[in-house]
């Protein structure tokens, strides 16, 4: 009942900027928190960063000082803004919502938006 939609990768030189965006759709008021993670090839998906439905944020030490994820409640939308990218931020790049409903825990993804950081 929660479905996401993102947007917004693509190829970007190093110490480029690129903004991703994800919608959520369906039952927002059950969303707890959202967040993004990235899967890079022959590695496991990482939490890159995530913010609570209280405004908390959380930043994985690879990203912190570079990433901002930002979240407009209007717009049921999550940001995140990448600025002095890397070639190691190449990754699909994953939105993730969690919550409750119907009194049943949930993790909702959507369908991934390729990020290339060239060098």
């Amino acid at each position: 009942q929660v479905q996401l939609v993102e947007s917004g990768g693509g190829l970007v030189q190093a110490g480029g900027s690129l903004r991703l965006s994800c919608a959520a759709s369906g039952s927002t008021a059950s969303i707890n928190a959202m967040g993004w993670y990235r899967q890079a090839p022959g590695k496991q998906r990482e939490l890159a960063a995530d913010i609570t439905s209280g405004g908390s944020t959380n930043y994985a030490d690879s990203v912190k000082g570079r990433f901002t994820i930002s979240r407009d409640n209007a717009k049921n939308t999550v940001y995140l803004q990448m600025n002095s990218l890397k070639p190691e931020d190449t990754a699909v790049y994953y939105c993730n919502a969690e919550g409750l409903l119907d009194r049943r825990y949930y993790r909702t993804w959507g369908q991934g938006t390729q990020v290339t950081v060239s060098s």
